[in-house]
């Protein structure tokens, strides 16, 4: 994953900001793993501290369940425990940052 923090030099260059974004929990999807949820909080620890962005907006910390953060808080679960239903989609936006995008 380090590759990623030089990634887009010339955008940076041109004022571009870069911004990172946790995966959102997908147990129990048809395709969870033990191995798939190791990955995807790699990549989320990753995200989260590597410094390689310029802002971290954690989407998956906005609709995980509080007391099982493999998965979906039932109340954003669109029932294929993968896509958020709109009040998920509202949730991730409200955990948005607006002074990063200033």
């Amino acid at each position: 994953m380090p590759a990623i923090a030089g990634a887009c030099p010339a955008g940076r260059a041109a004022g571009l900001k870069i911004f990172g974004a946790t995966l959102t929990p997908f147990r129990p999807a048809g395709y969870w793993s033990p191995a798939a949820e190791a990955k995807r909080e790699a990549v989320n620890h990753w995200i989260l501290t590597s410094g390689a962005f310029d802002g971290v907006i954690d989407f998956a910390s906005a609709i995980a369940d509080p007391g099982h953060p493999q998965f979906m808080n039932p109340k954003y679960d669109s029932g294929d425990h993968l896509h958020p239903n709109d009040a998920g989609y509202q949730a991730m936006a409200d955990a948005i940052n607006l002074a990063l995008l200033g």
